[in-house]
């Protein structure tokens, strides 16, 4: 067997290679550059999976009523709408404000003598009506013609007995008076409310509260608040001697109408505070629905706008450059009509100027239309007209510029189209 001869290597030989800085930092520059690579064409591979579902989509044909119906490319596409029919009428114009409703009289009914009492003629709340008016009679006597002498002498022992008389009769007439008192009357008509005293007690002319309160309801009153801005508008009214305006008063809510009125008179100063005044009205309250005390929303009707084209305000559309417009449908085709609004109350808009009787405008759907975009029309169905209804929103009464804003493509700058004792 041979022998194998060892061979004896240098130290330097023998140690590990190691990698020195400048070859650790281009291994670290390698894997960076070829992560930005694999990026760089996932990035293009997505890019051209969506440009080739694109066009995918855009040659499939789509389904109807579900196109866009923009430019000439969606020509063939209609978006479905719902529209109203524009009329011609008259809208009211009210001013709306809060009010209590108010007694016009309330009485206190005390006693005026000292006494027992002994019993109780009515029932609590019962209604009354105040006592009739006694007849007063006067009395006259003849004259005769006496001598001078006997008539002076006559005239002194009369003058005597006359004076006893009197005294006798102021005597009765305290007594008559203080049985008068004893029954007490009712001094007004109205509603008794719950009973003060029971009888039995001990009543004094100089009780505080009294026996009974009687509070006057037909008619009744309201007292409500305007702003001060609104005085002249309804001071005109009142100064020209026009008929009595119309109050309406409507629950907590503002939803149901609870009597019809009509304005009595308006306070004479401004409450510098609130910057309002108050305004009362009357109501006969025939059926007792407003009961003092009562929480009313007020509507005046101080004018009523007359031959007005009439739509839906939810049809109204604000342009960026505070113009307000709506989208009108002629053959299944959009065109933008510039509008000038005159009043607007409730739900009811009142055109002036941009709209005519019978066209149709879109009041729902608007978000997906601009000009000349087919569209497939659904009629909305019909709601009463705003002068037979004085049912209004939360705020019916607009400026004649105030409409629900909305972000719809640009309009073109041209027109388009139209407490006493008894």
């Amino acid at each position: 067997m041979a022998q194998l001869k060892s061979l004896d290597l240098p130290d330097s030989e023998r140690t590990p290679v190691r990698d020195t800085p400048q070859r650790q930092s281009a291994s670290g520059h390698t894997w960076i550059w070829i992560l930005v690579a694999a990026l760089a064409l996932g990035g293009f591979w997505y890019y051209r999976s969506s440009r080739s579902k694109a066009a995918q989509d855009a040659a499939a044909p789509a389904a109807p009523g579900k196109g866009a119906g923009r430019g000439p490319g969606g020509a063939n596409f209609s978006v479905p709408v719902v529209v109203a029919t524009t009329t011609k009428g008259d809208l009211p114009v009210y001013l709306n404000g809060l009010g209590t409703v108010t007694p016009l009289s309330t009485v206190t009914v005390r006693s005026r003598v000292d006494g027992q009492l002994i019993n109780v003629a009515f029932k609590e709340g019962q209604y009354v009506k105040a006592g009739d008016l006694l007849e007063r009679f006067k009395l006259l006597f003849k004259e005769g013609v006496i001598p001078k002498q006997q008539l002076d002498t006559q005239a002194a022992s009369v003058g005597q007995f006359d004076g006893a008389i009197k005294s006798d009769q102021a005597q009765i007439d305290n007594a008559k008076l203080q049985l008068t008192y004893s029954r007490i009357t009712a001094p007004i008509s109205g509603r008794i409310g719950l009973r003060l005293v029971d009888p039995g007690n001990i009543v004094h002319a100089t009780d505080t509260n009294g026996l009974l309160i009687i509070t006057q309801l037909q008619p009744i009153s309201v007292i409500f608040t305007l702003p001060q801005d609104q005085l002249p508008q309804v001071f005109d009214k009142l100064h020209k001697g026009a008929a009595q305006l119309t109050v309406e008063a409507f629950d907590r809510d503002n939803t149901a109408k609870i009597a019809t009125g009509k304005l009595l008179t308006i306070d004479n100063q401004i409450d510098v505070a609130t910057g309002t005044y108050k305004l009362k009205a009357v109501f006969n309250n025939e059926d007792s629905s407003l009961f003092p005390n009562q929480f009313v929303n007020t509507h005046l009707l101080v004018d009523t706008k007359r031959n007005l084209s009439l739509v839906p305000l939810a049809a109204l559309q604000r342009g960026p450059q505070g113009s307000t417009y709506v989208y009108v449908v002629a053959n299944n085709t959009v065109k933008i009509h510039n509008i000038t609004v005159a009043q607007t109350t409730g739900g009811t808009v009142g055109v002036s100027d941009g709209l005519q009787p019978g066209e149709l405008v879109v009041t729902d759907g608007q978000d997906k239309l601009q000009e000349g975009t087919k569209v497939i029309p659904n009629q909305a169905p019909a709601a009463a007209p705003a002068a037979a209804t004085s049912t209004p929103s939360a705020n019916p009464t607009y400026s004649n510029s105030s409409a629900p804003a909305a972000t719809p493509p640009t309009p073109p700058s041209a027109k388009h189209g139209r407490g006493a004792k008894p």
